[in-house]
């Protein structure tokens, strides 16, 4: 059964907000979601009743912090369905740097001169620059999968450049199109090969129903922001084995065995690759988002969603005579809400800022993809976004702001 979108956003505060005289028109979730009550109170409730340190004190507070933090590793694996369950969970600070930890912890250990990472040209940078940062260190190669003119991977070469390849590395929804790639299709070709590969689920894993043992995949990154949760917290997720494989990314507090003056042993499980004290007050509100998002049901978020993407990619396709072009499929088909708007003749600072005098906002830039804009001949683009909470009302007043931007520009 569905969920009804306007008792979510009755969850959220800040939409609550009037900005310019106007209510909020919130269309940024791809860059960072609206959090809900129920998240805002968990970590409210560990500052309140439970703060302390994890894993060291005996005493009660600092026993119930322990058992919130690796209560959240466990939500997030049973979220996820992944196989090994929450010892194959490790926490960061966000999808980037779980994807360094991955680079300088994996690649380093494992990849080296003639080995080849293949990513493709609709990554974020954060699945671009530590592989080319391993290129300089290591000599490794980074090749990248094309992305056709249908704004989708061309993968009609893919055999042929996966030669040497050990790591494909892609996302499973791209930040700037909104397409959703063949994340299955491409495991089976990655291991068909004897290669791994890593997803980059920072948009998918908040739009869609994310089962790893389907999904056939070795590594995931993603954010808690991005999915109802606080800022401030990643997760990183990997087969155990590999998990056992990998050196720690950094070093200090919480993540030895033991430590002599001759060296150090490093401690097994996630604690070995999460130095220093954790983002536990993060890790309570993302358990409640995860709460929160089982309850709303991911297919249900994944319909609703796509129904509002289907209706503003129509509505945008026959109010502006063409002078607003959809960068990305103009389609409802393996495609999520992000829909991101080149403006004939109008930079998209100056869309973004025409669209704030109605409340309503959106992100103008480049995205962290320039390969991807440079590939389109875009310098950037204006990206609005959708998420649970959001309701066609919200594409009517964006449509109305963007009419206003258009006569401003003509």
């Amino acid at each position: 059964m569905r969920f009804d979108p306007k008792l979510v956003r009755g969850d959220v505060p800040l939409l609550n907000r009037v900005i310019n005289g106007r209510p909020i028109t919130y269309l940024d979730s791809g860059a960072s979601s609206l959090t809900p009550r129920p998240v805002i109170e968990a970590m409210d409730r560990y500052y309140q009743h439970h703060h302390a340190n994890v894993h060291r004190g005996v005493y009660q507070t600092a026993n119930e912090a322990t058992a919130i933090y690796e209560g959240a590793r466990e939500a997030t694996a049973r979220f996820l369905n992944a196989p090994g369950g929450s010892p194959e969970i490790v926490f960061t600070k966000n999808a980037t740097e779980s994807f360094n930890l991955l680079a300088r912890s994996w690649g380093a250990t494992f990849l080296g001169p003639g080995d080849v990472v293949l990513v493709s040209e609709m990554e974020h940078h954060a699945n671009i620059v530590p592989w080319f940062q391993l290129r300089e260190t290591h000599g490794v190669e980074v090749r990248f999968i094309p992305v056709g003119d249908d704004f989708r991977l061309d993968l009609s070469r893919v055999e042929e450049a996966m030669a040497g390849v050990k790591l494909v590395s892609v996302t499973a929804m791209s930040n700037v199109l909104g397409t959703i790639n063949p994340v299955r299709a491409l495991a089976d070709l990655a291991h068909a090969h004897g290669a791994l590969i890593a997803i980059d689920g920072a948009q998918s894993v908040a739009h869609l129903r994310t089962d790893l043992v389907d999904l056939d995949v070795d590594f995931l990154a993603f954010s808690a922001h991005k999915m109802l949760g606080p800022t401030g917290l990643g997760v990183f997720w990997a087969r155990e084995e590999l998990l056992r494989a990998m050196p720690p990314f950094l070093g200090g507090g919480g993540m030895i065995k033991d430590v002599s003056t001759d060296g150090f042993t490093p401690a097994t499980g996630p604690s070995k690759f999460e130095a220093g004290t954790p983002p536990i007050a993060q890790a309570a509100g993302f358990a409640a988002a995860l709460r929160y998002l089982d309850g709303l049901g991911m297919d249900n978020v994944a319909a609703h969603e796509h129904d509002l993407t289907v209706d503003a990619l129509t509505r945008l396709a026959t109010t502006f005579d063409g002078r607003v072009r959809v960068i990305g499929p103009d389609n409802g088909v393996e495609r999520g809400g992000v829909i991101s708007l080149d403006v004939e003749g109008v930079h998209p600072h100056d869309v973004a800022q025409v669209l704030d005098q109605f409340g309503v906002c959106v992100r103008p830039g480049h995205h962290c993809a320039k390969p991807l804009m440079k590939r389109f001949g875009l310098a950037a683009t204006a990206r609005a976004s959708f998420g649970p909470y959001s309701l066609t009302s919200d594409t009517d007043v964006l449509l109305e702001a963007l009419t206003h931007a258009v006569e401003m520009f003509a």
